[in-house]
């Protein structure tokens, strides 16, 4: 039999890489028809802030821990004690092998090593690994939000392509709940139906080369084949939640803020909406970067340099100050963040029960482009919480391990995440 050129299984990918860009496609294993879930919905938000956070005012001092994890907070901490029940701190924790300074963001959920090497690609994101195994059961497998530069972004997909944010939550609201007229809705199932045509050409073909090659490649199109057919489900399900109305809430749309330096102000307005995706489960996956390296000013009483040429401040009292000031403004803001999310009821408990919200940096000392030690804070999702967990700040434990135990309380079944060595030790499930 003559050899099958390689250009011809090119050829029929090359379609399925054709199609029109749509959310239902980005996650990699929904499944097709709406999936029962009788056991509580467990969310997760994470949330980066590229600049870090000074060490000597996010972390208690050693000799104000405890034996058993209480401490008495930090300066920054102190602006979100009213809420010490309801999270954990972690100190001496990074991800293996993952060094570049600012360019690590990119691996802050992905733990893929040596993000400044030449020939870097990037692995597959938290939340895009989570959204595989229970984005069927929203209308939005995720949200990938962002504060800052245009495609700033925390979430890659398996084959470390990135996936884009947005940043203006006046879209956000319109995609979330913003109905199309009947003509809009009808455009939109036409497009996934000529998807799943296209798929079906493509399924075609590789069934007809099933039977021209060997058992290895039989083995490889067996693969290709299946990923075909999941992603024709996924357009069916997609067209099913285009016939589904949106959820109707009294809130107007948000106004954007055009400003970049308000940092806080367009912060807290992702907050809102990341809150109201939540709370009507449009999804129950969330990202946000906040993005600071283009250096603006940050619109606050005191603040007079840009925020990251002041996170090299060569320790200077009034550069410190200066982001402290900032630093305190945006915890401030994770702690209104926290308070939106304990006020909302569900089923009688609230939202920050049933949602982990993980706060951090990829920087653990800014001034030194340092990458280990990473500020880490994991609130609410139903663990047990009210202390700090401490590793060695020298020789850190793997913050994957959290990851790990994140996807556990999201019902995933896994015991391993990139870099992973298992579970986070000491942080316990209620």
């Amino acid at each position: 039999m003559p050899p099958l050129h390689r250009r011809h299984l090119l050829k029929a990918a090359g379609v399925a890489l054709a199609l029109p860009t749509l959310e239902a496609m980005k996650p990699s294993a929904v499944r097709a028809g709406f999936a029962s879930d009788p056991a509580p919905p467990r969310r997760m938000m994470c949330i980066c802030t590229n600049m870090g956070m000074m060490p000597e005012f996010f972390w208690p001092q050693v000799d104000d821990l405890d034996d058993d994890g209480a401490y008495r907070p930090s300066e920054y901490l102190a602006l979100i004690d009213d809420f010490r029940e309801h999270y954990t701190v972690f100190s001496g924790v990074s991800h293996p092998e993952v060094d570049g300074g600012h360019n690590a963001e990119i691996s802050y959920l992905t733990a893929a090593p040596h993000p400044a090497a030449g020939g870097f690609k990037n692995t597959i994101s938290l939340d895009q690994y989570a959204a595989e195994w229970i984005g069927i059961r929203t209308r939005f497998p995720y949200l990938a939000l962002n504060v800052g530069v245009e495609n700033s972004t925390l979430s890659w997909t398996g084959s470390g392509v990135r996936v884009p944010a947005e940043d203006r939550p006046s879209k956000v609201f319109q995609k979330l709940f913003v109905q199309g007229n009947e003509a809009e809705v009808e455009n939109q199932v036409r497009r996934l139906r000529d998807g799943r045509s296209i798929l079906d050409l493509v399924g075609d073909r590789a069934g007809r080369l099933h039977k021209k090659v060997g058992r290895n490649d039989r083995q490889k199109l067996d693969q290709y084949y299946q990923s075909v057919r999941e992603l024709e489900q996924r357009l069916v399900t997609a067209e099913q939640w285009q016939r589904k109305p949106k959820p109707v809430i009294d809130v107007e749309m948000p106004q954007d803020i055009d400003d970049r330096g308000e940092l806080i102000g367009r912060t807290e307005l992702m907050h809102r909406m990341a809150r109201l995706a939540f709370e009507t489960d449009s999804t129950r996956i969330v990202t946000l970067s906040i993005d600071e390296n283009a250096n603006p000013k940050v619109n606050l009483p005191g603040v007079n340099q840009g925020h990251h040429s002041l996170t090299h401040h060569g320790r200077r009292d009034e550069t410190v100050e200066q982001l402290k000031i900032i630093e305190s403004a945006q915890m401030k803001a994770f702690g209104s963040l926290l308070g939106d999310l304990h006020r909302v009821g569900e089923d009688g408990e609230t939202l920050l029960d049933r949602t982990m919200v993980l706060f951090g940096s990829n920087l653990g000392n800014a001034n030194s482009h340092d990458n280990k030690n990473m500020p880490m804070i994991l609130a609410g999702g139903g663990f047990r919480h009210g202390k700090i967990l401490s590793f060695d700040r020298h020789d850190n434990y793997p913050l994957p391990n959290l990851y790990v135990s994140m996807l556990q309380r999201m019902g995933v079944e896994t015991d391993r995440f990139a870099s992973s060595t298992g579970t986070m030790r000491g942080l316990e499930a209620i």
